[in-house]
C-alpha cells in the first residue's frame, strides 16, 4: 500500500515540474511516506526526520512534508513535535496535498490530481483503505482508520487507463481486500470487482492482497478459479497456529478454521500458491503454543512464510492488556526456528 500511495505523490508532484534525486541534500522537497507496523520502523521515521531537520537548518526552502502510519489524529501535536514539517497529511489524503499546493502557488488552484501516471508493466492500485478488525497487536486502524472502499466504476476506470499506458498486470491492494466493497451502495464485493476487471482487453494478470481468514468467502474462492486472469496466488495471514493466543490476537478464527479454509482452497484450486504471516512471542506464548503454530506450519506447507517476532504498539489493545513477557532471546530462537523450515 505504501508503495502504491508513494507512487501517487510522486506522479502528482511531477505535475508540479519536480524531479527526482537520489540526495536529500540536494531536494526541494522531501516527503516521507512513513510505516509504524513496528517499533524499530517508526524509530527509523524520528531519525530520518532529525536528520531532515538538520538539512532544512542550512536550506530553510526546503519543503518537508510527512505522509503514512506516522501521521496520527493529533496533528497539532506533532506539528508542535516537529515544527520543521510543512505538511502532515493522512494516508491517501491527496486533496490536502493539493491545498497545499495551491496555497502556495505551486500549482493553478483548479488542477486536479492524477490516479497516476504509472506507465510499467505492473502497478499497484489500491482499492480499499484502513481497517475495521483492531487485531490486538496492530496499530493500523488507530492510523489509517476505519475502512473506505473506492468505488468499482473509479477503479475500472484507472485499471482500463492503466493498460492503455502499457500496464498488464495489476495488484489490488487494501489491509483487508475481502472487506471490499461493504461501505458502498448495494455492497459489490472483491468478487464482483475481479469479474469487471477480469473484461478488461489487454489486461493479463489480477493479483490482490493482503486477506483476512475470517473475511474469505466461498463466492472469492470461487471467481479466483473461474476467473482467467485472476491469478491463483492467496496471502493469507494465519499469525499463529494456536487458539488462546489468536483470540488474545483478537483474529476471530480458530486453528481449525484456518486449516479448513486451506483445504477449500486447495480443493477448488488444485494449483493455488498460499503465503502467509507469523508473529512469535506474542505476549504469554508459551513454549507448547509455539509448537502449535510450528505444528499447522508444518502440515500446511505455505509456499512463503513471513515471519516477525512480536513488536509492542503503544495504543494497541495488546499494549494495554497484555505485558510484553517473552524474553527477546526466546523470540528470536522462534523466529530462527520458522525461517529455518523453509530453507
Amino acid at each position: 500500500m505504501n508503495k502504491a500511495e508513494s507512487q501517487r505523490v510522486a506522479d502528482y508532484l511531477g505535475l508540479l515540474s519536480y524531479k527526482a534525486t537520489r540526495s536529500l541534500r540536494s531536494a526541494d522537497l522531501v516527503v516521507l511516506n512513513t510505516c509504524v507496523v513496528r517499533q524499530s520502523a517508526e524509530d527509523k521515521v524520528l531519525g530520518t526526520l532529525g536528520y531532515v531537520k538538520g538539512i532544512k537548518n542550512y536550506n530553510p526552502d526546503l519543503f518537508v512534508l510527512v505522509t503514512g502510519c506516522f501521521v496520527n489524529s493529533n496533528i497539532q501535536q506533532l506539528r508542535r513535535n516537529f515544527p520543521h514539517v510543512d505538511l502532515f497529511f493522512k494516508p491517501g489524503d491527496y486533496v490536502k496535498l493539493a491545498k497545499w499546493a495551491e496555497r502556495l502557488r505551486i500549482v493553478p488552484p483548479k488542477t486536479g490530481l492524477p490516479l497516476t501516471k504509472n506507465t510499467t508493466v505492473c502497478a499497484f492500485v489500491p482499492i480499499i483503505r484502513g481497517c475495521d478488525n483492531f487485531c490486538s497487536y496492530c496499530i493500523v486502524p488507530y492510523r489509517r482508520g476505519r475502512e473506505k472502499s473506492r468505488p468499482v466504476k473509479e477503479i475500472v476506470c484507472e485499471v482500463d487507463r492503466l493498460v492503455s499506458c502499457g500496464t498488464k498486470e495489476v495488484t489490488l491492494l487494501g489491509q483487508n481486500v475481502n472487506s471490499y466493497g461493504h461501505d458502498l451502495p448495494r455492497k459489490p464485493d472483491l468478487s464482483d470487482l475481479l469479474n469487471e476487471l477480469n473484461s478488461i482487453d489487454g489486461l493479463v494478470r489480477i493479483r490482490f492482497l493482503t486477506n483476512h481468514p475470517k473475511d474469505m468467502s466461498q463466492k472469492l474462492i470461487k471467481a479466483i478459479a473461474s476467473l482467467g486472469k485472476v491469478c491463483e496466488h492467496v496471502s493469507l495471514p494465519l499469525q499463529s497456529g494456536d487458539d488462546d493466543i489468536l483470540k488474545a490476537m483478537n483474529r476471530g478464527y480458530t486453528g481449525e478454521q484456518y486449516r479448513q479454509l486451506i483445504h477449500t482452497l486447495r480443493s477448488d484450486i488444485p494449483e493455488i500458491a498460499i503465503s502467509t504471516d507469523v508473529i512469535v512471542g506474542f505476549p504469554g506464548e508459551s513454549d507448547e503454543q509455539f509448537d502449535h503454530t510450528l505444528a499447522v506450519l508444518e502440515k500446511i506447507q505455505f509456499d512463503t512464510v513471513h515471519v516477525a517476532t512480536y513488536s509492542p504498539r503503544l495504543g494497541t489493545i495488546a499494549s494495554r492488556e497484555y505485558r510484553d513477557d517473552v524474553p527477546f532471546e526466546i523470540k528470536k530462537e522462534r523466529l530462527n526456528k520458522v525461517e529455518a523450515l523453509q530453507a
